[in-house]
């Protein structure tokens, strides 16, 4: 009998400090899972495929705070992609992911997250997926996702999701807010000024405003010297306005613009990009979505063409019309 007692004694001293730990903490774990399976028809002389995929974000996350005092607290985020196929193997913080600082002043945070550019873009899109087989984002915005600023990488895309932040978001004021970031240069430090020292880098600002049934949002984003090593400081750039109506909290109607400049050493290309799309929800989970988006010809001087944008002085079919429906 005494041996029992002593067994439940010593494992009350052991359970105790977890039971304490567990009510204080302020980490939470939170994920989402989706998956889809379709089949597309790619047209004359293309093979036709199936396809797996795991799009609308698929993650598992853990986030935190820790109040410091003089209302200043202390939080983090590592949010990571859960492929259930097991195709994609990426590791840890792959998705908005950041360790920061917030108070009565804003927020300010270091590290992966998703653009001001791309937020201003998203309130306008709606009735469309960014990924998968109906994803609009790569025909509207040249994709949406994670890119890297400090390699260069997806030139073309204004829904970044990049690396190496400083990032400050304003406090709310009446439903608005004001975002702005930046990544990094990360020069290399043995090579001498004048011999290719590129310093490639985004510059992206935006605001947002929700108000009842209105959002809306406009932004401004820059990538710079993201040309080859040794051409001159090449900039693409880019402004948006977008914009959303919810009616009788069911039928919600939006739209985006993107009109973008790539400088390149032959001159420029310019498109302008248009997303239309309604979401209806018709009663407890049945939705109806809508969309359409027109990517507009290139214009500009430059024969040169940029990842999957054609260049060809403005002459030819290099537009494009994308239209789903979904339920």
């Amino acid at each position: 009998m005494q041996r029992k007692l002593m067994a439940v004694a010593v494992a009350g001293v052991f359970a105790a400090p977890a039971l304490a730990l567990a009510q204080s903490s302020t980490v939470q774990i939170y994920g989402r899972i989706t998956y889809e399976y379709g089949y597309a028809d790619q047209g004359d002389g293309r093979p036709s495929t199936d396809v797996a995929q795991t799009p609308g974000g698929s993650a598992i996350g853990f986030r935190g705070q820790e109040k410091l005092g003089g209302g200043l607290t202390a939080w983090f985020q590592c949010e990571s992609s859960a492929d259930v196929r097991g195709i994609n193997q990426d590791g840890l913080c792959t998705r908005n992911s950041a360790i920061g600082f917030k108070g009565g002043w804003g927020n300010l945070h270091f590290g992966r997250w998703d653009s001001p550019f791309k937020r201003a873009v998203n309130m306008g899109t709606v009735g469309v997926k960014d990924t998968g087989l109906l994803g609009a984002s790569f025909t509207f915005a040249g994709g949406s996702g994670g890119t890297n600023a400090i390699n260069k990488s997806n030139r073309n895309r204004w829904k970044r999701r990049d690396v190496g932040w400083t990032y400050y978001e304003s406090p709310m004021f009446s439903g608005a807010q004001i975002l702005a970031a930046f990544t990094p240069g990360n020069a290399a430090t043995n090579v001498l000024d004048g011999q290719g020292n590129d310093k490639p880098r985004v510059m992206s600002l935006a605001g947002t405003w929700k108000h009842g049934p209105f959002g809306a949002g406009l932004g401004y984003e820059e990538h710079q010297n993201f040309g080859t090593l040794g051409t001159p400081d090449l900039k693409d750039k880019a402004w948006t306005i977008s914009g959303a109506y919810t009616f009788q909290n069911k039928v919600k109607f939006g739209v985006a613009y993107i009109d973008a400049d790539y400088e390149q050493q032959d001159g420029d290309i310019k498109k302008q990009n248009w997303l239309i799309g309604v979401d209806w929800k018709i009663a407890g989970p049945h939705s109806v979505q809508f969309g359409w988006v027109n990517a507009g010809k290139s214009k500009g001087s430059s024969v040169t063409s940029i990842s999957d944008i054609t260049a060809n002085a403005g002459a030819g079919g290099t537009g494009a019309d994308w239209w789903t429906i979904s339920y």
